[in-house]
């Protein structure tokens, strides 16, 4: 039976139509999904999209927009506009893989530890527990510090300190479902733990792994910029962050009007790469969760 159909018949015997499933993407998703689309096609296509190399001294320091710098340059004589393009690359690099990293374990841990319980299960909460009174931004910067400035550095950082609260979110659900008919079906007809994981609590738990997907990748990016932006980045990879943290080495620079070429873009760009992640994340929220949905 379809939903329209399902939906017409519980609105016959009474039922709110508003507390069914509802299988239309929300607006705010859509506007989500479209700039983070247009960023995606920014990231894979740098290369050809840029006019010049981000990396070369092709002009003279802190031009003003010109046809030759539609968004003047740097410091050293680097193009803006070039610079902002690769930015897309790693910002969005960043934000993916280290959110894929830090679901990945709280995905593992979140459904072993809620499923299998006993000692297991206390080891692991009292893990994240500890993990998540210890201030993260503090311990990444001493952690990057440490190991050093690189992208798969800061990859690392961001995803293996960025799994706790989603363990705890995953394990509380997973305690819900083992008790479900088809689990226990499974389990009394020998199912193994690793099987009844995957084929039963994984999927089940696919709306939450993806809304935290989406939040944390949102987060990773910011922490990225962050962490760029007080010198703790790969220098060798221009990301926004970076590129607002050499703007402001240059003394008197906000004197003038060359943050309007310079700081600013990256700015709006980092803003409206993070409004993206969060659209598409309310989305999520919208399509799971029945009652935030307004009554038609």
């Amino acid at each position: 039976m379809s939903v329209a159909a399902s939906r017409a018949r519980l609105e016959r015997q009474g039922v709110a139509a508003q507390s069914l499933p509802s299988t239309r993407i929300p607006m705010v998703m859509w506007v989500g999904l479209a700039i983070l689309g247009f960023y995606t096609l920014v990231a894979l296509g740098a290369s050809w999209i840029a006019p010049l190399d981000p990396t070369a001294y092709l002009g003279k320091p802190l031009e003003y927009p010109s046809p030759g710098h539609l968004l003047g340059t740097n410091d050293v004589g680097q193009d803006n506009l070039s610079d902002l393009i690769f930015g897309a690359r790693v910002s969005l690099l960043v934000g993916l893989s280290a959110a894929f990293l830090s679901m990945s374990i709280a995905a593992l841990l979140g459904t072993t530890s809620g499923y299998l319980g006993g000692w297991f299960d206390a080891a692991v909460m009292r893990f994240v527990d500890i993990m998540i009174v210890i201030p993260r931004l503090p311990l990444m910067i001493v952690l990057a510090a440490y190991v050093g400035a690189g992208l798969d550095t800061t990859i690392l950082v961001i995803g293996l300190l960025s799994w706790p609260q989603p363990t705890r979110v995953l394990r509380a659900q997973v305690l819900s479902l083992r008790s479900r008919t088809h689990v226990q079906a499974a389990r009394l007809f020998g199912a193994g733990a690793p099987y009844i994981v995957l084929r039963h609590l994984i999927p089940a738990l696919g709306p939450i792994l993806a809304a935290g997907f989406v939040a944390h990748a949102g987060q990773a990016v910011l922490t990225e910029a962050s962490l760029a932006f007080l010198g703790l980045g790969d220098p060798s990879n221009r990301s926004w962050g970076l590129t607002i943290r050499y703007a402001l080495n240059v003394k008197g620079f906000f004197f003038t009007d060359q943050w309007l070429w310079s700081v600013l873009p990256a700015a709006l760009n980092l803003s409206l790469l993070l409004m993206a992640f969060a659209l598409v994340g309310m989305g999520l929220e919208l399509l799971t969760n029945p009652r935030l949905r307004r009554p038609r």
